[in-house]
């Protein structure tokens, strides 16, 4: 059932039709029966997608709309905005996975009938998975039964809304939350402070006892509510989890600023689902101090518009799975909105999780798309905690990770530092991707917050308050990994916290990655280990490594594969016997008390022995001989003098038009793509490199190239052309990349390189703008020459491009040669005549 409400922009349409937008433009102008916008603004419009696939039908451009595509294309136009509609899937997809004949019975008949009977269906569902009670709301009971309930030590922390309860015991104080008609109470020590939002609760008339405070004309104590005897409490003023005035934090600012959101309304049934939504947390005063349910249920006004959506990812599922399908739209997501999320690459991950080790319960605090816990080995009996201050992304989040294992999974919305919805929890293990750099992250009223146990951390550093936040939540002997800026273990505010953490034994080990391991990508960012002490040791070391030497020569990322193996080698090593017998270069064990000086610098790089020291003389005699074979190489292969000729008149051509007389294809790369395909990124282009790229993990097909293809980079204004040969062939094409595959009977592939390149045709295909520009490929020009003409040009450019890379190469090695000597002579393992 085809949803004639979907809109599609014009870079939609080009999708479709696999062209490019300015055919898209094309069509418009030339067609008067082209679809008429429906939408959008003047400068980008948006189309009804069943008009255009309709008119793209009619002119033979396409036989059908592939079913991933069209399953895109209703999410991406969905009226209340693509993560409303992603929320929506996921459930759905979830309810499939966990039981597909339900689904079936569910979906027989109409939209109406569909949207009225999702809810209870999914109830039943969602609840068991996300720690609740059918019945009662997908999060409703205490810890054991409610995805945000937690058993602590003397204190009550619980949120009603819409009738489900969420509970928490923990602290020694006691929260209490009731929206839509319910009451907000918070008590500490022997105070007690009720608020009350929306709605009045009806009553016997009896007012709290304590302080009161009412942003309504009554409030009346519910009979049917238990007394709540306040506990001591842990800490004075000023309240951990006392609401503070509307702040957007970093972390918040970073993940939605840019994100769509829903329109606000005051009545129960969309109240009841505002963490499913894109709304900053900034949006309400207590949103940053009060946790909320990753999740609830939708109701059925709410799905109805979702509903062609709904069938069509359910049809998708039923090819490819209700993971992966959810992946897909996840990570399309995603990739359409990259200035919008800070990821954590899957293979960093993998890592974290790797030193973290095995885990019945594990815990991350700021959870991002659920990356991190998503790497953890499931086990039986798993229970998953996340909680992020983004509403979308917590929800995102936890049907990612419940679709992913068995786990039980408890998300939260919510500020980790200042309302944490897990304040009773102990797990196996904590993994965390913190904000950088966050200075708005609560330090005025955390100043008493007893999870400060190694310093009250300086304003400017809150990445060690989210290294006492894990140290807290973990149970004795549990293993944390975090990732952190490099500044984090040299700067001087944060000198005190780092020497207790080393003189209490709860830091393990520094970690120091390659560059471009993780945003952002110019940082060598390290990883933190660490363990609740159990027990301080005897003589306490920490390990350092370093594993910049893994680094890869493009954007594509390190050499993961080596630097898993390095460093989890070194972290079994030094978990066996408490020390590591140095491996120059690349980790060393390091007393604990050769690192309490005035700086408590843990900065690997400068604890580590220079790498391979005894041959570096020997190494670097072998890059001086190929130094000198690529020179002699480079010489023979330079160009011979040119010879004048005058100017040529040939008749011209475009690529557009070539493509439209079907002597050579067109496509542009850089969707998604299956797992473990290398990349031919822009970057890779203009280097001259390998393949060093990786697309987001998706079933889209991915365009992959063939020998005599050529790529041509579409940003930053460079004459560039690439000619694909038999080593980068199979290479998938990556972002801001356009393929061109020549017929061999029509066009010589090198001919069609050279004369791409030229200066003056790369200018006037160009468009400009403040920041970049960007090449119409379409509007490149060559001359119309026999094949036997064109093959002569080809063979020229082609003793060029085997100059060009001579010269790279010499580059390449003059400057490993010229490092070398420098550190030869400056360590002591060169002589200096």
């Amino acid at each position: 059932m085809q949803d004639n409400a979907t809109e599609v922009t014009a870079a939609g349409i080009a999708r479709l039709a696999g062209v490019g937008r300015a055919a898209v433009s094309n069509w418009r102008r030339r067609h008067a029966d082209f679809p008429k916008p429906v939408g959008g603004t003047e400068t980008s419009p948006s189309f009804a997608l069943a008009e255009v696939e309709a008119w793209l039908r009619k002119q033979g451009k396409l036989a059908e709309v592939p079913l991933r595509e069209r399953v895109w294309q209703q999410l991406a136009g969905h009226p209340d905005g693509p993560l409303t509609a992603l929320v929506h899937a996921g459930c759905v997809l979830l309810l499939i996975h966990e039981r597909p004949t339900v689904w079936l019975d569910a979906s027989a008949g109409s939209d109406a009938r569909l949207a009225a009977v999702l809810p209870g269906v999914l109830e039943e569902v969602l609840a068991p998975r996300f720690g609740g009670v059918p019945g009662r709301g997908v999060n409703s009971g205490a810890r054991g039964g409610g995805v945000n309930g937690a058993v602590g030590g003397g204190g009550v922390t619980s949120a009603v809304e819409v009738g489900g309860v969420n509970a928490s015991l923990g602290g020694g104080g006691v929260n209490a939350a009731v929206r839509d008609g319910g009451v907000n109470a918070a008590v500490g020590g022997s105070a007690v402070n009720v608020a009350v939002g929306p709605g009045d609760v009806n009553g016997p008339d009896t007012p709290p006892t304590v302080n009161s405070a009412s942003t309504s004309p009554r409030v009346n104590s519910s009979p049917t509510l238990p007394p709540v005897n306040p506990a001591p409490a842990v800490h004075s003023t000023p309240k951990v989890h006392e609401p503070a005035a509307t702040r957007v934090t970093a972390a918040t600012e970073s993940t939605t600023a840019s994100v769509p959101t829903a329109a606000t309304s005051s009545t129960p049934a969309q109240a009841s689902t505002a963490a499913a939504t894109p709304t900053p947390a900034a949006t309400t005063p207590t949103a940053a101090t009060t946790p909320a349910p990753a999740l609830r249920t939708p109701t059925g006004p709410q799905l109805l518009p979702s509903a062609p959506l709904l069938r069509g990812a359910a049809e998708l599922a039923a090819e490819m799975g209700a993971r992966q399908t959810f992946e897909f739209l996840l990570g399309r997501h995603l990739d359409a909105n990259p200035r919008q999320y800070t990821l954590t690459p899957a293979e960093l991950a993998g890592l974290m999780a790797d030193l973290a080790g095995p885990a019945r319960t594990a815990l991350d605090p700021a959870c991002g798309t659920g990356a991190l816990l998503r790497a953890v080995d499931s086990r039986p009996g798993q229970e998953l905690y996340a909680q992020d201050s983004a509403p979308e992304l917590a929800a995102l989040s936890t049907l990612r990770l419940a679709l992913h294992s068995r786990a039980t999974v408890h998300g939260a919305a919510g500020d980790t530092l200042r309302a944490d919805a897990h304040p009773g929890l102990h797990a196996d293990v904590v993994l965390c991707h913190p904000p950088f750099n966050e200075r708005n992250w609560g330090h005025d009223e955390l100043a008493y917050d007893p999870r400060w146990e190694y310093g009250f951390p300086a304003r400017t550093e809150s990445e060690l308050a989210w290294v006492q936040h894990a140290l807290a939540r973990l149970t004795d002997g549990g293993t944390a990994v975090l990732l952190m800026p490099p500044a984090a273990a040299s700067r001087r505010s944060g000198r005190r916290i780092r020497a207790d953490l080393l003189r209490r034994g709860a830091l393990r080990a520094v970690v120091a990655l390659p560059v471009g391991a993780a945003p952002p990508y110019n940082i060598p960012l390290h990883l933190w280990v660490l363990r609740r002490p159990d027990r301080t040791p005897a003589t306490p070391e920490v390990l350092l490594v370093d594993s910049g030497r893994f680094a890869g020569e493009g954007r594509g990322g390190p050499d993961w594969e080596a630097v898993r193996e390095a460093v989890t080698d070194a972290w079994r090593a030094f978990t066996r016997a408490g020390r590591l017998a140095e491996r120059p270069g690349l980790a060393r064990s390091v007393p604990v008390i050769e690192l309490l000086d005035d700086d408590v610098d843990l900065a690997p790089a400068r604890h580590l022995p220079p790498a391979a020291v005894a041959d570096g003389a020997e190494q670097l005699t072998q890059v001086r001989e190929r130094l000198g074979a690529t020179l002699r190489l480079t010489a023979d292969l330079t160009p011979p003098p040119a010879a004048p000729a005058p100017p040529a008149r040939w008749p011209l051509t475009t690529v557009g038009e070539l493509a439209r007389g079907g002597a050579l294809v067109m496509r542009t790369g850089g969707n998604g793509g299956h797992a473990r395909v290398p990349v031919l990124t822009d970057h890779d282009v203009l280097a001259g490199t390998a393949p060093s790229g990786t697309l987001p993990e998706s079933e889209e097909e991915a365009v992959l190239t063939e020998p005599g293809d050529v790529v041509v980079p579409v940003l930053g204004g460079g004459s560039v052309a690439r000619v694909i040969d038999g080593a980068t062939g199979g290479a998938a094409l990556g972002r801001n990349l356009v393929l061109l595959r020549p017929d061999s009977t029509a066009l010589d592939p090198w001919f069609l390189a050279g004369f791409l390149r030229g200066t003056a045709n790369n200018r006037q295909a160009s468009s400009y703008a403040s920041t970049a520009t960007r090449l119409d490929v379409r509007r490149l020009q060559l001359p119309r020459l026999p094949l036997e003409e064109q093959r002569r040009y080809g063979a020229r450019f082609r003793a060029l491009d085997e100059f060009e890379r001579a010269l790279r190469h010499a580059s390449r090695l003059g400057e490993q040669l010229v490092r070398g000597m420098y550190d030869g002579l400056t360590d002591g393992t060169v002589a200096p005549d």
